[in-house]
């Protein structure tokens, strides 16, 4: 490889170590690379291309991560051996759009690397388009990577159904990987990376037990009929934690303009407009964040590490490395995903 195929664009906000692992990696899926070709050295190509050493090292760091590239002692680097030279074509099939959803979507795509070439399809929850994004692709791809989410006429949470269950039947189990929701009943053994929405919420809640005695009531905010609705399990889960504790507990469906907020009350957040509405009336009411009133979000989110809300998530990097590991090691395995309560400035 010369150091001329390197494409980096200056004027490109993306940063320029991403770029020169982004155009090795591109080199090698179209044939430009083999496996086991030599790589300019970090010192020939910061040369060439005019930048730090630091930025061409961290590229390279990047790539030998990815397991993409490693270093021989005394020779420099290489594009590294694999078992793996065909790809592997994933459908990937998601309920939403959501900043947590794509973060399985991203972390499934970055740790199967340059082994899988994934197609995402989005249904929105709607059991109808589901089956028809099945029915379409069926025998077309390797694995299947499936987010059971539908809605039912009354737009309540729903698992599944004989309609969804039958079409799941149709795929090879030694293909399938269930993500997220476990509920739909389904024959054989085929991979799956499911959360256990009531115990994880019931025990996330007690890690944050001694703070949330501090508060006079409990307030789940919990949507009850939108189009992309949450599993009914999160209020099972809230309640079995408060009547266990002997806590007041209230459940409304949103965050109204105008609310009556009082003081020592603690409000459970599940979608992101009733955080932010919440959090913009009680700097209205110059209330203080975390004394005043409390703040307990459901799932993990970039702008809730930015503003210091307490969450309880589960890890969606790490569903989505879990199934990627499963497709490149070729197992079938029920794996329980890590869920955990992340403390904060908020309660």
């Amino acid at each position: 490889m010369q150091c001329t195929d390197i494409q980096i664009n200056p004027d490109s906000r993306i940063p320029i170590y991403k770029q020169i692992a982004d155009s090795v990696i591109d080199d090698l899926a179209h044939g430009k690379l083999k496996y086991g070709e030599r790589i300019p050295s970090i010192n020939q190509l910061s040369e060439h291309l005019l930048l730090s050493r630091d930025t061409v090292e961290k590229a390279y760091k990047n790539l030998k991560e990815r397991k993409i590239i490693e270093s021989v002692q005394g020779k420099g680097f290489y594009i590294r051996k694999t078992e793996l030279i065909s790809r592997t074509n994933v459908f990937f099939l998601i309920n939403k759009s959501s900043t947590y959803k794509m973060m399985i979507y991203n972390a499934f795509v970055n740790a199967l690397g340059i082994n899988g070439h994934v197609s995402l399809f989005i249904y929105h929850c709607d059991e109808s388009l589901f089956l028809n994004y099945l029915e379409m692709n069926l025998g077309e791809y390797d694995y299947y990577v499936i987010m059971p989410h539908f809605r039912d006429e009354n737009l309540h949470h729903r698992s599944s159904s004989s309609a969804v269950v039958e079409i799941l039947e149709k795929i090879p189990k030694d293909q399938l990987i269930i993500l997220d929701n476990d509920k739909p009943v389904i024959s054989g053994q085929y991979g799956a990376v499911y959360q256990d929405f009531k115990n994880d919420v019931y025990e996330a809640l007690h890690e944050a037990l001694e703070k949330l005695k501090n508060y006079d009531k409990i307030i789940l905010v919990y949507p009850d009929k939108i189009v992309n609705p949450y599993p009914r399990r999160i209020v099972e889960g809230v309640n079995k934690f408060c009547s266990e504790h002997k806590l007041k507990f209230e459940i409304i469906d949103q965050i109204y303009e105008g609310m009556e907020l009082q003081r020592r009350d603690v409000y459970i957040t599940i979608q992101e407009r009733d955080l932010v509405n919440l959090v913009r009336q009680i700097r209205k009411k110059r209330l203080k964040l975390g004394r005043d009133i409390g703040i307990l979000s459901y799932n993990e989110t970039p702008l809730k590490e930015l503003l210091g809300i307490s969450v309880i998530s589960t890890d969606f990097e790490a569903m989505g490395e879990t199934a990627a590991y499963m497709v490149l090691k070729k197992q079938q395995e029920r794996v329980k995903n890590v869920f955990k309560y992340i403390a904060r400035s908020s309660i």
